[in-house]
């Protein structure tokens, strides 16, 4: 299991070599603890274009400090092997070409022993750069390692959605990892929480690291608006599949509603009907549906219906950020060991619960650039803002997120349809 004091350190370190070393070997450290239950057979498998094989994720983060770190700086450093660069380079065009994501899967070589040896020959001379990291080129070095081993945390957490996927398609229906589930205590009705509107302040500011996507921090106004206590239930969208709410267009955008006719959408991934009761598919293998858990992997689409069923709809992403910012970073996360949102067990002292960990919350915000946005220079820029186009944001974290990865400024996003992600539900509405 990954080590919780582990992250926690990480975001809060001085970024010395002594320091960024460490974080570094304890995060790579990580990546491999996650994929230690798998079978050789599993590292290779893509079950969708969406999702990457588990050996691509390990070496595609491994290319990231090879090509942004050591080819750059450390004079004596020679690539693992010439075609790393075309195998796995993810999207970055002004480094080069590369292989056709959908096509990951159908590669046999390199081997997944191949790979683990592509990660130790990086990890050894990442060392030797940081042992003695030339002093002229410390402030590049430092923000490139910080960002890398973010960049990895993301793929820790797309090797636990990406795994679920591929173990899902298999009809045996194996554990990826077995947990013990208890029964999740009934979840108490959601309160409906007021807050002020007014021009408020979002987006990222300090000396901690950020993504350039959460820059720079400016005004906003809002409205009052009210926030439900807590996530939507399994047991609260059960009603809207028993309402006929995935035939109903009334209900959907759309795009959303063609969404359901073209795939056939009739409950969310991994839900389906066995001897006439609901089960899902979790990382621990199949089990009954708990009525008392968070909804999750439902699409934009899925969540926006949702909440015109009930007569609301889902927060912007400032109105999410300014009620998030009052509260202490807590929650399900991945170190919990559970890979599964959890009940709800109680309030935060703000009154409200869930909003970190357990799912992404959908908000209807627009993936857009912020008032006066500048993305990082250079091949870096394309990390994020060549995405803020046609996505939509989530806020807040998953039972797939590393603890320390999170903040309440963090922006992630999703296409509309995407369903493979831990994505959930909290409802909003206006105040007045």
């Amino acid at each position: 299991m990954i080590q919780a004091d582990r992250s926690a350190r990480f975001a809060h370190k001085e970024n010395t070599a002594d320091n960024m070393l460490e974080d570094y070997r304890a995060i790579r450290k990580d990546s491999e603890t996650l994929c230690a239950p798998l079978a050789v057979e599993e590292y290779v498998i893509q079950a969708m274009p969406d999702v990457s094989p588990p050996k691509w994720h390990l070496a595609h983060t491994t290319w990231f400090f090879e090509n942004f770190l050591l080819v750059p700086y450390l004079k004596s450093y020679r690539v693992f092997h010439e075609r790393c660069g075309y195998l796995f380079n993810s999207y970055y065009e002004t480094v080069g070409t590369f292989f056709p994501r959908a096509q990951r899967g159908l590669l046999a070589r390199p081997t997944v022993e191949d790979i683990y040896r592509y990660r130790a020959y990086v990890d050894q001379a990442m060392g030797e750069l940081l042992v003695d990291p030339p002093a002229s080129d410390w402030d590049d070095i430092a923000l490139r390692l910080v960002l890398g081993l973010n960049h990895e945390q993301q793929h820790q957490e797309l090797l636990l959605t990406d795994i679920k996927y591929n173990f899902a398609v298999n009809p045996l229906r194996l554990a990826y990892r077995p947990v013990e589930n208890p029964k999740a205590p009934e979840a108490p009705a959601p309160e409906w929480l007021e807050y002020a509107g007014g021009l408020k302040e979002i987006g990222h500011t300090g000396s901690g690291f950020a993504y350039d996507n959460e820059t720079p921090r400016h005004n906003t106004y809002l409205r009052d608006y009210r926030l439900a206590s807590r996530l939507v239930t399994n047991g609260e969208y059960l009603e809207f599949i028993e309402a006929g709410g995935y035939r109903r267009p009334d209900l959907w955008l759309s795009d959303g509603w063609a969404a359901v006719k073209q795939r056939g959408w009739r409950a969310p991934l991994y839900w389906e009907v066995v001897e006439g009761e609901w089960w899902l598919m979790t990382l621990a293998g199949m089990r009954r549906l708990d009525r008392n858990e968070p909804v999750c992997h439902v699409s934009f689409y899925e969540a926006d219906a949702y909440a015109r069923f009930r007569g609301k709809r889902l927060p912007s992403e400032a109105e999410w950020e300014c009620t998030a910012s009052r509260c202490a970073i807590r929650g399900n996360f991945r170190e919990s060991g559970r890979y599964h949102p959890a009940a709800v067990s109680g309030m935060e002292e703000s009154g409200i619960a869930q909003i970190f960990g357990d799912v992404w919350e959908w908000t209807q915000s627009t993936y857009a650039p912020y008032p006066g946005f500048k993305p990082l220079a250079g091949s870096l820029g394309e990390y994020n803002g060549k995405f803020m186009c046609n996505q939509m944001t989530l806020r807040g974290g998953s039972c797939a997120t590393p603890q320390s990865h999170i903040r309440a400024t963090y922006r992630n996003f999703f296409y509309p349809p995407d369903r493979w992600q831990f994505s959930g539900i909290r409802l909003a509405e206006d105040a007045s």
